[in-house]
């Protein structure tokens, strides 16, 4: 899977900055495969406490975002909710950029 930022992913746009840090919070929610094995098979609890932190805001932030784009271009209940939904699944934010958010720029 290619991730890029293209034009389209602006952060003039509601849009566009919802796709991109749809991608940044999708990247730091992965990111926990990492750290978990480190925190609970070596011990090593620091990288977590970083990400954790990283990702909670990117979360907080990726909700706020979708709610507003949900005002701006009035989604439908559905998409409303997959969107929201997306967030508490691995690639789901991925997922929602290419089924949802790309189609909002064309």
């Amino acid at each position: 899977m290619t991730i890029y930022i293209c034009t389209a992913m602006t952060l003039k746009t509601p849009i566009g900055r919802l796709r991109i840090l749809a991608i940044a919070e999708g990247i730091s929610f992965l990111l926990f495969a990492i750290t978990m094995p480190l925190k609970y098979g070596l011990g090593i609890k620091e990288p977590n406490l970083y990400v954790g932190m990283t990702h909670g805001w990117l979360f907080i932030l990726y909700v706020v975002l979708c709610i507003q784009c949900i005002a701006v271009y009035g989604w439908s209940a559905k998409n409303a909710s997959m969107a929201l939904i997306a967030s508490l699944i691995p690639f789901g934010t991925f997922y929602m950029d290419r089924k949802l958010f790309a189609k909002e720029v064309s």
